[in-house]
């Protein structure tokens, strides 16, 4: 009954004097009843609790499937709940002060499938005018083909010079790009990619002001494309190819790195070609890759599924 009174007293604070809502008191009385619930398993009263309890009893939600954010959330309760108790006397230290949750995973980035990729490179659309649709197949080919970032595809200028930030040479068969924290790589173009290229600096050259411009990729107006267009343009062009899911410039990059690690098992090389400076940040694309295995798996191997039942069979 003691426990039962001061949930209720605190309750009763922060609905009064913290005028929270109620919608936010009821999930606190929630949170709080698991609190008490796991204090009488462990038989001990809330004022008695330790560090260790909430230490093991974090690790018991963990460990049954409850999400990081979901765990931090309830932390906060009961953080809540013993500082009120500290104020109030009954407490020498707040057991929870320490505490915290499990670090969410990260998601695993997105990538489109070999099938949806190809799709994407080989749409092709002039309702737009044969000038956008040549630009936008070459965005396309350099960020699949070459896995470049959005900002180092619109830093693109068409040839080198001292102001360049990055520039492409045809005939040698490299993007420069600047990266991330300043730093150069040079990425190889491929064939489609630099069909794609001419294609669109033939569609550029038309145009009045294509000799005082550097930008690689402009507007119809002439001025150097932006990221945010780029987004737009690839999420436009994406749907008209018929892809159900939302294209973005990352998701190229993503589909880049995944496939060319699928084809090659070569993580370094998808390491100097991304332009990142650990290993680790690309580690996140051998997940990728054991997903695509697992997934052949399920549908080739025939020890992947369950026997199905003979008729008779209960």
């Amino acid at each position: 009954m003691q426990d039962a009174a001061l949930l209720e007293r605190y309750l009763e604070h922060v609905r009064v004097e913290k005028r929270l809502a109620a919608r936010t008191v009821e999930l606190y009385a929630l949170d709080l009843a698991r609190l008490a619930a796991n204090a009488a398993k462990a038989g001990v009263d809330l004022t008695r609790v330790q560090n260790a309890h909430i230490r093991r009893w974090v690790a018991q939600m963990h460990g049954a499937g409850r999400s990081g954010r979901g765990i931090a959330l309830i932390l906060s309760g009961w953080r809540g709940f013993y500082r009120w108790l500290g104020r109030e006397g009954l407490v020498a230290s707040n057991p929870v002060q320490d505490v915290r949750a499990p670090k969410q995973a990260k998601p695993l980035p997105k990538a489109l499938g070999v099938e949806d990729a190809m799709q994407l490179a080989q749409h092709h659309d002039d309702r737009g005018g044969a000038w956008l649709d040549a630009r936008d197949a070459a965005i396309v080919e350099l960020l699949y083909g070459c896995g470049l970032r959005v900002g180092e595809l619109v830093g693109l200028d068409v040839r080198a010079s001292a102001h360049a930030r990055g520039w492409i040479d045809l005939d040698a068969g490299d993007a420069h790009v600047l990266g991330k924290g300043g730093k150069r790589r040079s990425v190889p173009v491929g064939s489609k990619a630099a069909e794609a290229l001419r294609l669109w600096l033939g569609a550029r050259a038309q145009a009045p002001w294509a000799a005082s411009e550097p930008a690689l990729f402009t507007g119809r107006n002439g001025t150097r494309l932006t990221a945010q267009s780029v987004w737009a343009r690839l999420k436009r062009r994406g749907l008209e190819a018929g892809l159900a899911t939302p294209v973005h410039p990352h998701m190229l990059r993503h589909s880049f790195a995944s496939h060319l690690l699928q084809s090659s098992g070569d993580l370094r090389a998808v390491q100097e070609l991304l332009g990142h400076a650990n290993i680790t940040t690309t580690q996140v694309y051998t997940r990728l890759d054991f997903q695509h295995l697992a997934k052949a798996y399920d549908a080739a191997h025939p020890r992947a599924h369950r026997p199905r039942k003979q008729s008779g069979e209960r």
